[in-house]
């Protein structure tokens, strides 16, 4: 082991250019070359690699790094390699290798040209691996990602488990173990597991001042992301949701609503991945909407912005994804959309694992809950969370400081909390607390006679999460902990049993309610216009136009526009035509043929009268996932009998009819004459046709009446609608 002989700048400047230091950089490192065990915890974009690159290059040996991902260690490998003039100075040793590669890299280490070997833990126990690395001069372990050997971690891995004694085999050396999340509870297990209790503990603060945090109810997500983008238009940013479908969903509605934006998950190749990666890092794309398997060790400084379409199973998941924003220290903006049926959904997911790892789940997810609908500085509560202490009072960068809720003294509420976990003997959560104050005859409460207490229903004037709001508070104010490894009990502190004696004002806030939102299942992806009411000036506007070019084209008004897509018009006000063809019915055709002179209307309309448009908000739908549309377009081409294609797709008759008219209505031309001709006589389709060409509307049940119900069936009708509108409209 070889100590730094000259000052530690010096190298720093020899070898990466620097010439300061961040942080507590410097003290790790001689921490680390003085041979004691080191354990750091320090926020995304901190500089924890240095801790670990600088002194891997000074010491003599190679240093083992473990590291969860492929993707991640190429990056650092790469980055590595861009500051020596010597390729084999970093390597990594992974399933991606094939033999001939893994023999240059074990050639590279036994030469001693390599200081950096990063390692995934499942290619460290490999007993051929454990054999070579005893026989070559290990200088230290690094373990990154260290909260991975954590069950109450967000990103638990079993191998990570075994690390201890396979580094025991390999050699006593020094190990620095960093992570970048770690409540109490999570730092306490790492150096557990790892074998470090006696290690120098490195904690950096948490705090992201750069980093503005903001949750919004789940309603119109998708339109609400894309207004977003448009308003922060050529900036980067990473989109994250639960599901894969959830991510190749979000990221086409982008695509096609003009974004550059690509999907990212691991169902996708390797290959892919790696360029949608690099398209991101280069800026061929502005967004990357992603699982949770995108993200770690990006050493991307201008991701502007982090949006989770879907709330993280845990705060830990929560803080290294945003950590993903600003790391240049620059703006960082984090939006969240909630709603509590995705924590329903994701409590159902649990369902099938073992017990124990279902209550951490829970509790992981009550933490996300109750950042989730806080009044509180969203700072001081993820920080409390990391164990640190948040004093502002008003952190002016989170939508609650800047939209505080009205506050109330809430001394006599904290009170009868307090008091009701001293009456349960602390040894009950937060759920059993609420039901106990509320008066709810749980079984629970029942089971441990806790309805006989004397505080039993003091506080059932309020609903329950009133009082889930003030005994989160007091967890904040340092009046109540939580037992964590009992699952969330609640415990009086020292502060706490001092307010009871001595009260005084204290300041509280009722939480958000989140309950009236979407969850996925709800949300529909289309064009329309939502429930907006229709701007009833213009709507009469828009129909005289209507009248008016039918009058000239000679066709009925319905030809032109059908009313459900001037009601849209009049409520989203498009003023060019490819806002036009945003509109539901109206389509490319249509939008060529007849859309210039509505759109002039709409213009001079919304000028005249001062109108703030919502296009922002609308939204292009994507193309039907099944792909229905396409298929008939391209079979009616190919003149195929409609009853085919009922077979094949097996749908009935009627429901296929219905997606042609929706095809025609919005201004693609069909030629159905081939399979007309062969259902309906050439008169009676005449008949039909000079009935459409002076009708007032286009009912097709109308037209039986006139026509006769004996003679036509609604098939027939709706058949020769169909090709009334598309040869006169489109």
């Amino acid at each position: 082991m070889l100590v730094a002989e000259k000052p530690l700048k010096t190298y720093l400047q020899k070898y990466f250019g620097f010439d300061k230091f961040k942080g507590e950089q410097e003290d790790i490192i001689k921490n680390v070359l003085s041979g004691k065990d080191t354990f750091v915890i320090m926020p995304t974009g901190g500089g924890k690699s240095m801790c670990y690159q600088l002194p891997s290059l000074i010491m003599e040996g190679t240093a083992v790094v473990v590291s969860p991902l492929i993707a991640l260690m190429k990056n650092q490998v790469d980055a590595m390699r861009g500051f020596s003039n010597e390729n084999g100075v970093a390597h990594f040793l992974n399933s991606s290798l094939n033999k001939g590669e893994i023999a240059t890299v074990k050639d590279d280490i036994k030469r001693g040209r390599t200081k950096l070997l990063y390692v995934a833990p499942e290619s460290l126990t490999k007993e051929e691996n454990i054999e070579f690395l005893k026989n070559v001069n290990v200088s230290f372990f690094a373990i990154d990602e260290a909260h991975c050997i954590s069950e109450w971690g967000h990103d638990f891995r079993p191998e990570y488990r075994r690390l201890r004694p396979i580094m025991e085999a390999i050699g006593k050396v020094p190990v620095i173990a960093l992570t970048a999340t770690a409540t109490p509870k999570v730092q306490l297990d790492i150096q557990k597991n790892l074998g470090m209790m006696d290690a120098t503990v490195y904690k950096a603060s948490f705090n992201r001042a750069n980093l503005y945090y903001e949750v919004r109810p789940k309603l119109d997500v998708a339109k609400e992301i894309i207004k977003f983008i448009k308003q922060n238009s050529g900036k980067s940013g990473i989109i994250y949701c639960l599901s894969r479908k959830k991510v190749e969903e979000i990221a086409s509605i982008l695509s096609v609503n003009g974004i550059k934006a690509l999907p990212y998950h691991a169902g996708l190749e390797a290959a892919v991945r790696a360029k949608t990666q690099d398209k991101f890092l280069m800026e061929d794309i502005d967004v990357i909407v992603a699982t949770i398997a995108f993200g770690m060790g990006i050493d991307k400084p201008d991701v502007r912005f982090v949006i989770h379409h879907d709330i993280p199973k845990s705060l830990e998941g929560y803080y290294q994804e945003t950590g993903r924003a600003g790391r240049d220290g620059r703006e960082g903006k984090c939006l969240t959309f909630y709603s509590y049926k995705d924590i329903e959904k994701l409590e159902k997911f649990m369902k099938g694992k073992p017990v124990a790892e279902q209550e951490v789940g829970k509790q992981l997810l009550l933490e996300t809950v109750g950042y989730a609908e806080t009044s509180v500085c969203r700072r001081k509560v993820l920080l409390n969370y990391f164990g640190e202490n948040y004093t502002e009072t008003d952190c002016k960068n989170c939508d609650n400081c800047l939209h505080p809720k009205k506050s109330f003294d809430g001394q006599e509420e904290v009170c009868t909390v307090l008091e009701t976990v001293i009456a349960v003997k602390e040894k009950f959560a937060m759920d059993h607390i609420v039901n106990v104050i509320t008066g709810k005859e749980e079984n629970a409460v029942k089971l441990h006679g806790h309805d006989q207490l004397e505080i039993f229903g003091e506080g059932e004037e309020h609903d329950p999460k009133y009082w889930i709001a003030i005994v989160r508070q007091s967890l904040l104010e340092g009046l109540l902990s939580k037992d964590i490894e009992t699952y969330g009990t609640l415990k009086i502190t020292d502060k706490g049993r001092a307010f009871l004696k001595k009260p005084v004002k204290i300041l509280m806030v009722e939480d958000k309610d989140y309950s009236n939102t979407e969850s996925d299942d709800d949300e529909e992806f289309s064009g329309g216009g939502g429930s907006a009411p229709a701007d009833p000036e213009l709507f009469a506007a828009l129909k005289d136009l209507r009248k008016k070019i039918a009058k000239q084209k000679n066709v009925p008004p319905f030809v032109v526009f059908q009313d459900p897509s001037l009601e849209e018009m009049a409520i989203q006000y498009p003023i060019t035509i490819e806002e036009l063809k945003n509109i539901s019915g109206v389509g490319s055709g249509k939008a060529a043929k007849f859309g210039k002179p509505f759109v002039e209307l709409i213009e001079k309309y919304v000028e005249e009268n001062e109108i703030e448009r919502p296009m922002d908000l609308v939204v292009k739908s994507v193309v039907n996932k099944s792909g229905l549309k396409v298929y008939l377009i391209q079979n009616i081409d190919r003149k195929i009998s409609l009853h085919d294609m009922v077979k094949a797709k097996g749908i009935n008759f009627s429901d296929l009819l219905g997606e042609i008219e929706s095809i025609v209505a919005s201004g693609t031309r069909l030629d159905l004459n081939y399979y007309i001709n062969e259902v309906i006589d050439q008169d009676r389709q005449e008949e039909v046709f000079d009935y459409f060409k002076t009708a007032e509307t286009d009912s097709a049940e109308d037209a039986m009446k006139e026509l006769g119900e004996n003679d036509y069936s609604l098939d027939d009708i709706r058949l020769m609608r169909i090709k009334f509108l598309s040869e006169m409209g489109n």
